[in-house]
């Protein structure tokens, strides 16, 4: 892994579940991760539910636009973590993969959003800690 881990969230239309975890990963992490999201498909928005279940923890992500799953994203990163794409994932030997099994927030209003954004809040303070043992849960 580079000096600065690159970790790539992926889902099918990049407007939900993998915007939500680069927003939560660039807010906790404080700069010490490059975020990248994608999806297989994508959407022409970012669903405003997830927008604004973000929001309200004090999180932005309303300028973030969906974009286009590419073989250079997963090549450049260190860790790929899936959320529902299936196999639209290219596998690049020596990365890392994880798939996390979330609700798709797609259609639904933010009270069915906000258990999915902290289950991905849960997922990713577990993945800081992997990513940067050494500090000891002290980001």
């Amino acid at each position: 892994m580079s000096e600065k881990p690159s970790v790539l969230f992926v889902c099918v239309h990049n407007a939900g579940r993998s915007q939500m975890a680069a927003g939560w990963l660039a807010h906790l992490a404080a700069g010490r991760v490059e975020v990248r999201s994608a999806g297989s498909a994508p959407a022409d928005q970012v669903n405003p539910a997830a927008v604004e279940a973000m929001r309200e923890v004090g999180i932005d992500i309303s300028a973030e636009s969906p974009k286009i799953l590419t073989y250079d994203a997963v090549e450049a990163s260190d860790v790929c973590i899936t959320m529902g794409c299936g196999d639209a994932c290219p596998v690049f030997p020596g990365k890392r993969y994880l798939d996390w099994k979330l609700d798709d927030p797609a259609g639904q209003g933010v009270e069915a959003v906000r258990p999915i954004r902290d289950e991905i809040k849960t997922r990713i303070e577990g993945l800081i800690a992997e990513l940067f043992p050494e500090d000891d849960g002290k980001a």
